[in-house]
């Protein structure tokens, strides 16, 4: 543990499985950078919540494991508690579909959700959107992009809207209520380690030292907007979220 970092002694827990497996290992390695502790498990495979300060959810295939998800209800018992005690929680795509009341998957069957953000997503059959994305958070603007066959209805208002910096028409809503944020922008968090810090860090962001923003300035050498080839692979384009 590296002292004078924002994220030290910060331990960010990162659902990693079949369920939840889209991955910038970029941002795995910035959340290091910046001094956490990253923490994985695996929520279709009845592990815990790890003790933690923070939670991502990234995007996936919850669809598919909607069964082993409701077997090990645990989870959301987790996630609700996680914020309620008012710690971050960052929803991604399929991340964020898990909190929903509840997902139809490409066959129509329904499955109830976590139930901690109001709404209901149905899988298509058709791509619904694509393309890099431009989102601002309070703390900043992030680049990252989107790609999903699912369509989401909730009655929460958008806090922000993304750009498409290639002009296409995918622009996606970003979600924020309490400790939670959610979209269905796949973040790269390199592009503003910054932010990333912010929020994950949450009040302790804030007493980050000229040290620390050295740190975050070398984490972001590497920043660039994700491209093709810096995406991990979507093993299963027809149920991607």
């Amino acid at each position: 543990m590296q002292a004078g970092l924002p994220l030290t002694g910060r331990r960010i827990a990162v659902a990693s499985d079949a369920c939840f497996s889209f991955i910038y290992p970029a941002n795995l390695d910035l959340l290091r950078a910046l001094g956490a502790e990253v923490l994985t498990f695996s929520p279709i495979a009845g592990e815990p919540l790890p003790a933690c300060e923070a939670v991502w959810l990234p995007g996936g295939y919850p669809e598919l494991h909607a069964a082993a998800l409701r077997a090990h209800a645990g989870f959301f018992s987790d996630l609700a508690a996680h914020l309620a005690a008012g710690k971050p929680l960052l929803a991604e795509c399929g991340g964020m579909l898990v909190l929903l009341d509840e997902l139809a998957d490409a066959d129509g069957a329904a499955h109830p959700m976590a139930g901690l953000m109001p709404g209901r997503a149905s899988m298509q059959k058709r791509l619904a959107a694509l393309g890099l994305q431009s989102l601002d958070w309070p703390e900043g603007e992030l680049r990252g992009h989107t790609f999903h066959y699912s369509t989401m209805a909730t009655p929460w208002s958008p806090m922000a809207t993304a750009r498409n910096p290639n002009a296409g028409r995918a622009a996606e809503a970003l979600y924020i209520a309490g400790s939670l944020r959610a979209s269905y922008v796949h973040h790269y968090f390199p592009s503003n380690p910054a932010a990333v810090a912010a929020f994950f860090g949450g009040a302790t962001a804030t007493a980050a030292t000229a040290d620390a923003h050295a740190a975050i300035a070398t984490a972001a050498v590497t920043a660039t907007a994700p491209t093709a080839d810096a995406a991990p692979a979507h093993p299963h384009p027809l149920a991607t979220n």
